[in-house]
């Protein structure tokens, strides 16, 4: 039985104990200043680690699935069903957690990034999901967010006809946001750690595509009635687009937990600045952003959704939308696996390549043996 920090947790959100809860982890995760990007970047820069989350190899979703499987243990499912992109690292959690509790996972996997190549398509988190042993099925459209959805209804028809009992975890905007409940249980989390060590939070960043984890803050910050200013970095859609969709989501966490219009328009700040040229798609912005992590800080971050979001806080500081001196924090949400599916992108940034590559002088193909001289 996972021994977790959720009781105090809900001593500040009562609410946040009225629905079922699958443990996954025993939290918090680290909450750790970022002292070289700090000096680069002249503010007082703080990171919370849920990039360390245990479960196959860590990221956000695992607070998501907590509610998910929760909900499916109390439902009796024998097997989960979601959607994600190739890369999904939602999908590789999902699987893990489906694993860890008894349940077939099966994926639909969608054609959201124009990447063809073996290493994308089959490395990365595609591996992982195939370690996890998940049924994979796959989605030709990739922008067509009602469509993946309505697949998994109709594969989950099929299912319970043949006898099984499925639990769906829907991704579109038309369906419940049951696990943005994990990142308001994340936003109490982090304000009882910074209020311990006497650290008032000016602004938060965070990527936001789905919008759960972003409205699930939002909603955990607005409830505690935290200053903190938080920005969401988009991953996937405009900032207009993705403005009204978690001005949505956000009310509609602040509805479950009985806290009705929590908040109003002035209260979502995203910003698509590093955007292009699409979801899953690398630009300057994004790869000075994991160069600088990983060279100034030991940390990894992805393409996808990190990468993005180091990105986003880089610009907002510089163009001065956040101001110098200020205590900033930035939410690792993970995606490792996924730098597997972009290596031929991410090698260059180094100076590496195949041409290129020499261990000791020597290229990789030599038959020298440099320890026998």
């Amino acid at each position: 039985m996972v021994k977790s920090n959720f009781e105090k947790l809900i001593r500040d959100i009562p609410s946040l104990g009225w629905f079922p809860r699958a443990e996954l982890f025993s939290g918090p995760t680290i909450l750790e200043p970022l002292e070289n990007l700090s000096i680069n970047l002249g503010v007082n820069l703080f990171i919370k680690r849920d990039d360390t989350l245990p479960l196959a190899m860590g990221g956000n979703k695992v607070r998501q699935l907590e509610y998910y499987l929760g909900e499916a243990i109390n439902q009796k499912a024998d097997t989960i069903l979601i959607t994600g992109s190739v890369q999904s690292n939602f999908a590789r959690l999902c699987a893990a957690a489906a694993r860890k509790f008894g349940m077939k996972p099966i994926v639909q996997l969608e054609k959201r990034v124009p990447k063809s190549n073996l290493e994308y398509n089959r490395s990365g988190n595609v591996l992982l999901l195939k370690m996890l042993g998940a049924k994979i099925v796959y989605f030709s459209e990739g922008e067509n967010e009602k469509q993946a959805d309505e697949n998994l209804n109709i594969i989950a028809g099929k299912l319970r006809k043949d006898g099984a009992n499925p639990y769906i975890i829907h991704l579109g905007i038309d369906y419940r946001p049951l696990g943005a409940l994990g990142y308001t249980a994340a936003a109490v989390e982090t304000i009882q750690q910074a209020n311990e060590v006497k650290l008032e939070i000016d602004h938060i960043v965070l990527p936001t595509g789905s919008a759960l984890t972003h409205s699930g803050f939002l909603a955990g910050t607005s409830i505690m009635k935290h200053p903190a200013t938080i920005h969401g970095i988009c991953v996937r859609r405009a900032s207009s687009l993705q403005t009204e969709r978690v001005l949505r989501r956000t009310n509609e966490v602040g509805e479950l937990l009985g806290y009705p219009n929590l908040v109003g328009v002035d209260a979502v700040n995203t910003d698509d600045t590093c955007l292009p040229p699409g979801y899953g798609r690398l630009n300057n912005y994004v790869s000075e952003a994991i160069k600088m992590s990983a060279l100034e800080e030991g940390i990894i971050l992805d393409p996808v959704y990190s990468g993005k979001a180091l990105a986003g806080l880089i610009h907002l500081i510089r163009s001065r939308v956040i101001p110098s001196g200020q205590n900033v924090l930035f939410l690792h949400t993970g995606g490792v696996p996924a730098n597997f599916g972009y290596q031929s992108e991410l090698e260059p940034l180094y100076g590496l390549s195949e041409n290129n590559l020499r261990v000791g002088g020597l290229s990789p193909s030599s038959s020298s043996n440099p320890l026998q001289q």
